[in-house]
């Protein structure tokens, strides 16, 4: 057994403070590359069910398993789609929004750059339960356009779904096309990433996202961690089973069938491994985009953490720190890359199927980060 099967199997089997019933994800799949190192491994179960309170795991986790990538899509699909165009010159950071979508214009709106919504710090709601206030993909665009701004633009930093929604749509403006045809042009494609796509797995082998969509009626019930006026009664759409092979998120899947800029992707761990090592080796890609627009992207923006569109991580290799730039997604996956230096990581999981809270991504991706560092450290000795 390696030791990269061992920490996966370790994973699956350990008690976490942040779940009631003391679990961690009923399976999950590890990837990591580096140079002079590749390894990949999966324990667990990605399917399971209850039987008189217990969680019982049914088909076994691999490697190649489909994933919803919730907010990975980020930076697989919204991110990566802009950075071509800009290198292109189709699309300009600092243009307001309201160049590429007319309707984004009025209230402090007028002022707000693509660059600002890369950095969420447009000043919009982090989060708004689209499906219960709009009957279709147009008038849920018309919501965001129109909800008022909570923060003056560039003050403050808010992660907002509504901001890469509306980066989605400039991807499709600017690309001439929808959002999941622009993303396959632009991305998928080239990089040979054939088991990612919007909406539905590109495959049989698919990972339980959630139990249902529990967690989304209970944010707008709570009012946490966001006030929305409603309350879970305004939507009768709920799914009361478990999520497979659907997105979870419940924007992407009740209101824009699962392709938006903020979620809708599945993939595989091979082919996040892939796409960050195409970034980690960026200069090498010159037929995709220009490296000076790479590295616009790549770098550390005002706030801690947070590049243009992909979040900052540390990696620490042989006692050298290393930027690892990417991003994690709810459902409980993540993948990242540093660049120049050849090292690409991916994280899948379905951390939902809990019956208390589910312990976070973050704490995953630490776990990876960690990991990584030290096998890479080890081959290179």
């Amino acid at each position: 057994m390696t030791s990269l099967e061992s920490a996966a199997r370790q994973l699956v089997s350990r008690t976490s403070p942040a779940s009631k019933d003391g679990q961690f994800p009923a399976g999950l799949a590890l990837g990591i590359l580096g140079p002079g190192f590749s390894a990949a491994a999966s324990a667990g179960h990605r399917t399971v069910h209850w039987r008189e309170g217990q969680r019982q795991g049914i088909d076994p986790m691999t490697v190649d398993t489909h994933h919803d990538m919730a907010s990975v899509t980020k930076v697989l699909g919204t991110t990566a789609c802009l950075l071509r165009l800009v290198s292109d010159g189709l699309v300009d950071l600092d243009a307001e929004v309201r160049r590429y979508l007319p309707g984004f214009r009025g209230a402090g709106r007028d002022s707000i750059t693509v660059r600002d919504l890369l950095l969420h710090r447009g000043g919009l709601k982090e989060w708004y339960p689209l499906y219960a206030a709009a009957k279709s993909a147009d008038e849920a665009h018309r919501v965001i356009e129109t909800l008022p701004l909570v923060w003056a633009p560039r003050t403050v930093r808010r992660y907002s779904d509504l901001g890469f929604i509306l980066l989605g749509r400039i991807v499709a403006a600017a690309a001439g096309q929808d959002l999941a045809s622009a993303t396959s042009e632009l991305v998928t494609k080239p990089l040979g990433l054939y088991s990612t796509r919007y909406a539905r797995p590109a495959g049989s082998n698919v990972a339980t996202g959630s139990r249902d969509d529990r967690i989304e009626a209970a944010m707008i019930d709570s009012q946490i961690p966001y006030a929305v006026p409603f309350s879970s009664s305004d939507f009768s759409g709920w799914r009361r089973q478990p999520v497979q092979g659907q997105v979870a998120d419940g924007n992407a899947h009740h209101v824009f069938d699962g392709v938006a800029g903020h979620a809708g992707l599945f993939s595989t761990v091979p082919d996040l491994l892939q796409f960050a090592a195409a970034l980690a080796a960026y200069r090498e890609h010159d037929s995709l985009w220009r490296s000076e627009s790479a590295e616009e992207f790549f770098s550390a923006g005002p706030d801690p953490g947070q590049a243009l569109g992909f979040r900052r991580y540390r990696l620490v290799v042989d006692g050298e720190a290393l930027t690892v730039l990417g991003h994690p997604g709810h459902v409980g996956c993540a993948v990242g890359f540093v660049p120049g230096r050849g090292i690409a990581l991916a994280l899948a999981s379905n951390r939902l199927l809990v019956d208390g809270a589910p312990v976070p991504t973050e704490d995953l991706w630490t776990e990876l980060l960690e990991l990584a560092g030290d096998e890479i450290g080890r081959s290179s000795q």
